[in-house]
């Protein structure tokens, strides 16, 4: 269980340069222990951004985002694990037999590595699910998603905030939730189509939250990151008080 707040912070780190982004991490190394490394980061620096996270002891999530036939996600993964991340991420509309793949190369080659699968993107409504064919809203998508991704046994998913309670409600406690898209409430939404504040978020059931232009954007990154992890705390304390009141009434 994460209790300190700072911990259920990832940062985004989406730059052009790698300058900019080790200069954020240095600036924020106080506040936070968790960063994450996306597909343009890691296509233009590869392994030497993420040696220069490992130099500075914080933790990893590489989000790639694999989709890919079962062969070559494992083939993949076993490529990845030299890296020794702490949370990689794969599409769970890969499929159930490409997530036990993934699983299999994760148990093989890297263990300590957390496997979580993206199930319905946040910049996504229901509206564009339709387009794309899909019969069910997001909720009800990302809560079938869910449910394979468990069964295939990998670690967790990542959802907006407002799946993750009912995704909370299906599984168990140690299976993870993290949530893009959150914003505070006087923050730009970009392109996130299913935003939520970093207290919504965390009472809904995420374990994590991931942050990055409203860091990354603001005139002060710290100040933004101490309001961003002072409502994660709001939020883990409302959620514990609900938690004890339900258990006392149960009782």
């Amino acid at each position: 269980m994460i209790i300190n707040p700072n911990e259920r912070l990832i940062v985004s780190l989406d730059f052009d340069d790698i300058n900019d982004a080790l200069s954020l991490v240095d600036l924020l190394k106080e506040h936070v222990f968790f960063y994450k490394i996306g597909l343009q980061m890691y296509l233009k620096y590869g392994s030497k951004i993420i040696s220069e996270l490992k130099s500075r002891n914080v933790k990893i999530f590489l989000d790639l985002k694999l989709n890919d036939i079962p062969n070559t996600i494992y083939s993949s993964i076993k490529v990845l694990s030299y890296y020794s991340v702490d949370i990689l991420n794969m599409h769970t509309l890969s499929g159930f037999k490409a997530m036990q793949e993934a699983k299999r190369a994760i148990l093989e080659f890297t263990p300590q590595t957390k496997l979580v699968g993206v199930t319905v993107l946040t910049s996504l409504d229901d509206y564009e699910l339709k387009r794309l064919g899909f019969s069910f809203n997001t909720i009800k998508e990302a809560e079938i998603l869910s449910l394979l991704a468990k069964e295939a046994g990998l670690d967790g998913v990542i959802s907006s905030a407002g799946e993750a309670f009912r995704i909370k409600e299906l599984s168990e406690d140690n299976f993870i939730t993290i949530c893009p898209g959150i914003r505070r409430a006087e923050d730009s939404k970009d392109d996130q189509k299913r935003a939520f504040t970093p207290l919504s978020a965390i009472k809904s059931g995420a374990d994590y939250i991931v942050v990055g232009r409203p860091i990354t954007k603001a005139a002060s990154p710290q100040e933004e990151v101490i309001k961003i992890i002072e409502e994660i705390r709001k939020g883990l304390e409302e959620k514990w008080k609900k938690k004890r009141y339900l258990l006392y009434f149960k009782t």
